[in-house]
C-alpha cells in the first residue's frame, strides 16, 4: 500500500479511470471514496481537481496540483497549449497555512408560512452590514449581515430546500449551517419535516427557529415534542438540538438566533484563503436584454477581482462588472461574499462551480475543451436502482440503499417505514431517508440525486415535472399499489434475487430469397435484408404466412463464403438458424435482441 506520505502530481481536471491509475488503486475503489463524497460518477467521466484531491487524501495521498512552469506569459501558454491549470489548490482550506477565518453561509428554509421570509427581512432590515439592503438584495438573493458581536454572516435566500438540494446534488457543499424556521402555532408541517431530510442529507448542521412565539395559540413546547418525532432531540429535553424560540415580526429572540448560527459553525471553523485566486458557487444566473448574462456567485475562497478571467462549467468570460448585495459597484470580492457579476458568455446553471484562469483566451480554450469532452463520452449519471443494487454492494459502491417513500395516506406510510428499515441485510442498510403523503415531486427526485437513492411510491403517480428530472438524472420510481410487492422487491434487491425485465428491439427485417441445402440437417437460407441491420448475435424470428414457425438465436451469418458480425440494410446474406432446416422461399426473419429494462 502507498504510504500515507507519498505526494500525487494531479490536472486540473482528470478520468476516473486515469485518476485510479494515478493513484495505483481500482476504479471501483475511486468511484467508492467519490461515493462517500456525494459525488456519482462512472470510470470514464472527469472530475475536478478539487474533488480527485478529496479521493487522493483520503486513500492517503499528499495532492498536488500541476503548475505551468513559473515565468510564462499568458499569451504563450495560451499558444504552446500548455498546463492552464491554477496554482496549487486545497479543497481542505483549514489545512492551508495561508487561510484565515471566514463568515459562515447560513441557509434558511422551512414549511409555507411560518415566517422565513419574514425572518429574513428582520435580519435584513436590522443586521444588514453598515447600511440597509436596497432592492437589489432580494434580486441576488444573498446577503450579509452582522450579529450582535460584530461577526458577519452570509446568508443564502434560496426559494426553498429543493433548490438547497440541487446544488448538493451537483456535488456543491455551500451551506455552513441552515436555519429550520418552525411556527409555534402550526408545529412541525411535512414541508418542515422535508427540510429537515433534505439538510440531513446534504450533510449540513442545523439550527432549529421556532417562529411565532407571540401567536395566541403558540405552543413551543408541542413543537419541541414534535421534533423527537424526527429525531431532533432539543437541549433542554437532554439532546444536542440548538432550538431558539423567536418572534420574526417582533424581532424578539433574533440576536440569540444569530449567536447561536456563529456558535455551531464555529464547531466547524470556516476557514478560507483569501490571497489566492477565487474558487466558488453560482447561486443563480439569468440573461437580462440590456445587460447579457447576469450571474449571482459565491466566493467560497480567494478573492475575486474586476477583470478576471473565470470559467464557470461549459462557459467563460471576464469579470466586467460586480455588484453586492447593497447594490453598489466593487472591485472585489472575498471568502464567502455574494456579488452579481457580469460578463460570462453564457447562462450557468445553478449550483456549477467557477474558477478563476490567467486569461480569458484560456478560459475559452478550457471550456471549448469540456464541451468537446461531454460531447464525445456523454454525461450519464450512474444511479443505484433495486436491480443493479445487489452487484454495486459487491462492488464495494454502496452500503446504504436509501429510500425517499410516498404514499397517498398516512396510515399506510408508518408501517411501510417501519417494515424497509428492518430489511437491512449485513451488506447494505434499507434506509427511508424521507417519507411523506403527496404526489412524487421534483424535491422528491433532487433529495433522491443527493443520496444516491430510489423512489418508491404506494398509490400514488410521479408529477410531469418529477418524472422528466428523474429521467435526466438517472433516478429511478417505482410506483406501487401493492404493499406486499414493494416489501418483496426491496427484500430481493438486498439479497440480489430481484428478477430482471426484458424487452425486445428489432434490428432487422430479412427476406428469404433462395434455400441452399448442405445435406439433410442444414440449410442456409440465402436472404435479403430489407430494414435494418442484423447482427452474428440476434435471434431470429421465422415468419411465414403471417404466423412465426421458429423462433431461436442464428447459428450463421456470412456474406458470400466469409463469417460476418453484422449485415445492413440493402445487403445480401446467408443465414442459419439453431434447429431449424425446413426455410422457404418468401419467408420473413424478423432479427431482434432482448434488452434488459430492468
Amino acid at each position: 500500500m502507498t504510504q500515507p506520505t507519498t505526494t500525487v502530481r494531479l490536472p486540473q481536471a482528470i478520468v476516473v479511470g486515469d485518476l485510479a491509475d494515478a493513484l495505483g488503486v481500482t476504479p471501483v475503489d475511486v468511484i467508492k471514496e467519490l461515493m462517500k463524497n456525494g459525488v456519482m460518477a462512472t470510470i470514464n467521466q472527469v472530475v475536478d481537481f478539487d474533488t480527485a484531491a478529496v479521493v487522493a487524501a483520503d486513500l492517503g495521498f499528499e495532492p498536488e496540483e500541476e503548475e505551468r512552469e513559473a515565468g510564462a506569459p499568458d499569451a504563450a501558454v495560451a499558444e504552446e497549449g500548455a498546463d492552464t491549470a491554477p496554482t496549487s489548490l486545497r479543497l481542505a482550506e483549514e489545512d492551508d497555512p495561508d487561510a484565515v477565518t471566514r463568515p459562515p453561509i447560513v441557509a434558511v428554509l422551512g414549511h409555507v408560512d411560518h415566517g422565513k421570509t419574514t425572518l429574513l427581512d428582520t435580519i435584513r432590515r436590522a443586521n444588514v452590514v453598515e447600511s440597509e439592503a436596497g432592492g437589489i438584495t432580494q434580486h441576488i438573493g444573498a446577503y450579509q449581515a452582522t450579529a450582535p458581536d460584530g461577526r458577519i454572516l452570509t446568508f443564502i435566500d434560496t426559494p426553498g430546500h429543493e433548490a438547497f438540494t440541487q446544488m448538493r446534488a451537483r456535488g456543491a457543499q455551500v451551506t455552513d449551517v441552515a436555519i429550520i424556521v418552525i411556527a409555534a402555532d402550526d408545529g412541525l408541517m411535512p414541508q418542515s419535516r422535508e427540510a429537515i431530510d433534505h439538510v440531513r442529507a446534504a450533510g449540513v448542521p442545523m439550527v432549529v427557529a421556532i417562529n411565532k412565539i407571540d401567536a395566541p395559540n403558540a405552543d413551543v413546547d408541542r413543537a419541541k415534542t414534535q421534533l423527537t418525532e424526527v429525531e431532533l432531540v432539543p437541549e433542554d429535553f437532554g439532546g444536542d438540538q440548538v432550538v431558539v424560540p423567536i418572534s420574526a415580526l417582533q424581532g424578539t429572540g433574533i440576536d440569540e438566533l444569530l449567536e447561536n448560527v456563529l456558535l455551531v459553525s464555529d464547531l466547524n471553523e470556516p476557514k478560507a484563503n483569501p490571497d489566492r485566486d477565487a474558487v466558488g458557487i453560482v447561486l443563480e444566473s439569468a440573461s437580462d436584454r440590456q445587460r447579457g448574462v447576469i450571474a449571482t456567485l459565491l466566493v467560497q475562497t480567494g478573492t475575486l477581482r474586476q477583470g478576471d478571467a473565470v470559467i464557470c462549467g461549459l462557459t467563460s468570460g471576464r469579470v466586467r462588472a460586480m455588484i453586492d448585495h447593497e447594490g453598489n459597484r466593487v472591485k472585489e470580492a472575498g471568502p464567502a461574499t455574494p456579488v452579481e457579476v457580469m460578463g460570462l458568455a453564457d447562462v450557468p446553471p445553478a449550483g456549477e462551480r467557477f474558477e478563476v484562469r490567467k486569461s480569458e483566451k484560456i478560459a475559452k480554450r478550457e471550456a471549448e475543451d469540456r464541451r468537446r469532452e461531454l460531447a464525445a463520452r456523454g454525461d450519464e449519471r450512474e444511479a443505484v436502482t433495486l436491480d443493479s443494487l445487489f452487484g454495486e454492494i459487491h462492488k464495494g459502491n454502496v452500503k446504504d440503499m436509501n429510500i425517499v417513500l410516498k404514499a397517498d395516506v398516512q396510515g399506510s406510510l408508518e408501517p411501510l417505514v417501519d417494515t424497509l428499515d428492518d430489511l437491512s441485510v449485513d451488506e447494505v442498510n434499507t434506509k427511508v431517508i424521507h417519507a411523506s403523503v403527496g404526489s412524487i415531486n421534483e424535491s422528491d427526485v433532487q433529495l433522491a440525486v443527493a443520496s444516491t437513492g430510489v423512489i418508491i411510491g404506494f398509490n400514488v403517480q410521479p408529477e410531469t415535472g418529477a418524472k422528466r428530472l428523474a429521467e435526466q438524472e438517472g433516478v429511478e420510481i417505482r410506483v406501487y399499489n401493492v404493499i406486499y410487492d414493494i416489501i418483496q422487491d426491496v427484500e430481493q434487491a438486498v439479497q440480489g434475487l430481484l428478477e430482471p425485465i426484458y424487452e425486445e428491439q428489432q434490428d432487422a427485417v430479412i427476406e428469404v430469397r433462395q434455400i441452399f441445402r448442405l445435406g439433410r440437417r442444414n440449410a442456409i437460407a440465402g436472404s435479403y435484408v430489407r430494414e435494418g441491420t442484423v447482427t452474428r448475435n440476434s435471434r431470429g424470428r421465422v415468419v411465414r404466412n403471417g404466423e412465426v414457425i421458429h423462433d431461436d438465436d442464428l447459428s450463421s451469418l456470412k456474406r458470400f463464403d466469409d463469417d460476418v458480425r453484422e449485415v445492413a440494410a440493402g445487403l445480401e446474406c446467408g443465414i442459419q438458424i439453431n434447429g431449424f432446416t425446413d426455410f422457404q422461399e418468401g419467408d420473413e426473419i424478423v432479427a431482434y435482441h432482448m434488452e434488459r429494462t430492468r
